[in-house]
């Protein structure tokens, strides 16, 4: 009895997990198989079967021939790193041996019947056969084979593991039939279009500079057909029109048309099956998942509902006891907000049997958005650092603080602009230097006043915050390296000279503070620092 108990909650965890995330419930469901499957399906699991998909298409930029290269010049680019024969090849039968593990749990846990029914799951198979051939090929040709196959097998690995990339895939075969009648159609348009400018504008005598010219575009069909299929985008239009609307205005109509019924009709025709064919999937996509999220809640609510009258309570009775739920969602996994929401509600039902539609209506909190409270504000006793807090932590606030930045941005664009004829290394930043100072210096006080407002917990649960307060710490960091000496240039002989050393030497004496005597020293041999000091 105990085991059997043990097993009912185990499924009805399954089932619920699968409900949560849309999976089929149609696998094994005996003990061990259930460890596997929840183990399967775990982060961990998961994480490394993605990281392994990662590394497999990684692998194309650092294998022979390598385009690991800081530029793509041939010019300019030094010889890229050639790994040695077996590197990329032993990471790569790493990976292999994932999928292959992957491959046999999938079979293992949903049967050998499904297996065969299932295209993904076959074509999974013949992949990784043929990878595992051509790499054992590889090795036994020293890494000189002429062509590897399994290259271009290794983005079918990310298809078959990314459930969106199969809708898509499925969407785009579903909308095939609609889209190749308008193909055709623009196909028919462009062959019809491309004999009457061939007609038009190749015939005759071309002896003159404008005929030739008007050759370059309708010289033969190739030429006539790829001229009208680009102005078919408008990349090359007016460009293509110019010789013929240049030999007779006349000739603009022929390219007007042409434009009008390809672009703004046909093309325009071919958006809007494709909408309407993703729009139609997309909606018996959210469909199959809310039947899949519904047959897995009534599965649980089977395996729980069979617990009942176990115990000789409730024999005639059918629903779900809350404490059995309870201790059901305190396995799943599921986010903390979601789950702390589901139990809050079962714990109301009191012991009142749960029926199937209160126990389908329960999971409807799965689909509603979590509202994250902030942390309190801190209490201040004093009516002064109240009315502080209250003008600091208004909204308004955060619209001064984006108003600063806002000017922040229109200097620096005014300094660039004013300084464009102006060599990097020849630019006097001095002044841009100073009202950066000034806006770093104003980011630091609001940031200090949001803590003080919202306290440090409140202030950190704001990501807007997290990132303006990384943000002002890498200005100041910036602020630190920021020396004014630097833009100090004195020009010798002139009265500027005097000037900008008197005001070096200031700087240099209140940055290294030297003592009294050596202070001293240093203003007797200026007597014109005595007044500044």
């Amino acid at each position: 009895a105990a085991a059997r108990w043990d097993l009912c909650i185990d499924q009805a965890v399954v089932f619920i997990e699968d409900a949560i995330q849309y999976r089929s419930i149609n696998h094994r469901v005996d003990a061990s198989s259930m460890w596997l499957y929840r183990r399967y399906y775990s982060n961990v699991c998961q994480r490394t079967l993605s990281f392994t998909i990662f590394l497999i298409l990684f692998l194309a930029f650092i294998e022979t021939p390598s385009s690991l290269t800081s530029t793509a010049d041939v010019r300019y680019r030094a010889a890229p790193w050639e790994p040695p024969c077996g590197l990329t090849e032993s990471v790569e039968v790493l990976c292999l041996l994932v999928f292959a593990a992957d491959l046999s749990v999938k079979g293992y846990l949903f049967g050998w019947a499904h297996f065969q029914k299932n295209l993904w799951l076959l074509g999974y198979l013949v992949v990784l056969v043929v990878s595992l051939v051509d790499w054992t090929v590889s090795l036994s040709l020293v890494c000189h084979e002429p062509l590897r196959i399994r290259r271009l097998l290794r983005p079918f690995f990310l298809l078959q593991n990314s459930s969106m990339m199969k809708k898509t895939l499925k969407c785009i075969r579903w909308s095939l039939p609609e889209m190749a009648s308008v193909g055709l159609l623009l196909a028919i348009h462009l062959c019809l279009f491309t004999m009457f400018g061939m007609l038009l504008f190749a015939g005759g005598k071309q002896d003159d500079g404008q005929d030739r010219e008007r050759l370059t575009y309708f010289q033969n069909l190739p030429e006539s057909l790829t001229s009208l299929l680009v102005l078919l985008t408008t990349a090359n239009n007016p460009d293509v029109m110019i010789p013929a609307y240049s030999k007779n205005r006349a000739y603009a109509i022929f390219f007007i048309v042409f434009t009008v019924i390809g672009s703004l009709f046909l093309m325009n025709l071919l958006t809007a099956i494709i909408y309407s064919q993703f729009r139609g999937y997309l909606m018996k996509s959210l469909q199959t998942s809310l039947f899949r999220r519904r047959l897995g809640t009534r599965a649980a609510f089977e395996v729980l509902s069979s617990m009942v009258g176990e115990g000789g309570a409730f024999p005639q009775a059918v629903g779900v006891k809350p404490q059995n739920l309870l201790q059901v969602l305190r396995k799943v996994q599921l986010d903390s907000s979601h789950k702390q929401a589901m139990m809050e509600k079962v714990r109301s039902y009191g012991s009142v049997l749960l029926s199937a539609e209160e126990f389908q209506k329960l999971f409807n909190e799965l689909d509603r958005s979590v509202v994250k409270e902030h942390p309190p504000r801190p209490g201040y006793q004093s009516p002064f650092l109240q009315s502080a807090q209250f003008l600091f932590g208004h909204y308004y606030f955060d619209y001064l603080g984006n108003l600063i930045a806002l000017a922040n941005l229109v200097t620096i664009c005014v300094f660039l602009v004013l300084d464009a004829d102006v060599l990097p290394a020849e630019r006097d930043d001095f002044i841009l230097g100073i009202l950066n100072c000034v806006f770093i210096v104003y980011y630091l006080l609001e940031m200090l006043l949001k803590v003080f407002a919202l306290g440090l917990r409140g202030y950190l649960s704001y990501p807007s915050n997290v990132f303006d307060g990384l943000l002002t710490i890498v200005l100041l960091n910036f602020l630190h390296k920021w020396d004014p000496r630097s833009h100090l240039q004195p020009l010798a002989g002139t009265p500027e000279a005097t000037y900008q050393m008197t005001v070096e030497l200031l700087f240099r004496d209140i940055l290294e503070e030297p003592g009294e005597d050596e202070l001293t020293e240093r203003l007797s041999q200026h007597p014109h620092l005595w007044l500044c000091r």
